[in-house]
Formats: structure tokens, sequence, C-alpha cells
């Protein structure tokens, strides 16, 4: 039987630029998973932990970053065959705060990029979907008439 858990949480970093969200790009160290690949902050949900805690753990952890408003934009699937899982990612948009970007040693680069560059970077297509998701629920500078719902922080 293939079991469904909500394990992991993926975070798209976002800062305004003048009228357009700017967003963080990290890229993969040598000797982890994925080695080169760019992505959004991306992690595991600790026992006992909510899904908006854990995206703003990782967050901090990744970046160093501080999330002044966090919002709520879809669940992505993912199988891990290697484990008989199928891993519910739940995704969000952190907005932060100025700040110099202090990186794990899971990642070797990050750049603020424009959410077009991050498109065409993003190793998993269902990375520049939540990413385009996110950018189209925040158009207005938040969620708008739907911001009682999208906002979690």
């Amino acid at each position: 039987m293939i079991e469904a858990r909500v394990a992991t949480v993926d975070v798209y970093p976002l800062r305004r630029h003048d009228t357009e969200w700017r967003t963080l790009v990290l890229e993969r160290a040598a000797n982890t998973r994925c080695t080169g690949a760019w992505e959004a902050v991306h992690g595991h949900i600790e026992p006992g932990e909510r899904p908006e805690d854990a995206a703003i753990r990782e967050i901090a952890e990744e970046t160093g970053l501080i999330v002044t408003h966090l919002y709520n934009v879809t669940v992505q699937p993912f199988y891990l065959h290697t484990l008989n899982v199928v891993t519910l990612a739940v995704a969000f948009a952190g907005i932060v705060g100025e700040g110099s970007v202090r990186l794990s040693a899971e990642h070797a680069r990050a750049e603020w990029v424009s959410i077009d560059d991050a498109v065409r970077r993003f190793a998993w297509p269902r990375s520049a979907v939540a990413l385009r998701e996110a950018v189209y629920l925040l158009r207005g500078g938040d969620g708008g008439v739907v911001d009682d719902v999208l906002r979690v922080r």
C-alpha cells in the first residue's frame, strides 16, 4: 500500500522591486541531492510542526531571511519511489524583509531574479507553476479579496 503524507514545504521567497516581484532562487551544492539544480526553499516538516511553521523555519535555516508575511499557495504531490510514499508539499509565498542572504550548506549560490528568470532556472516544472500562481495571487501586493484565506501570517 502506498501512503500519502504531508511531509514537506516549498517556499518561494518574494520581495518587491519597484512594481514587480523578485524571487530568491537557490542552487544546490555539490554532494547534495540534485547537485547544480536551481530551486526554491524546500524542506521537511518536523514531527508535531505545522506546515507554516516549517516554512518560516526553512527560510531562516536556508537563507537567514525573516518572513514578514506568509501566504498559502498550493499543495504539490510527488512520488518518492524509494520510500513508497506520495509526499505532499505545502507551497507558500514568503514575503521577506531586507537583509543579506546567508546560505546553508545545502546550497552553493543564491540570486534574486525576476519571476521569468526563476521559471527558466527551476529544475522542477511544478516549481515554475507554483511560483506563477503565487505571483498571480499576490499581483496587487497582497492576497486582495482572497487575502483572508491565503494569508497565514
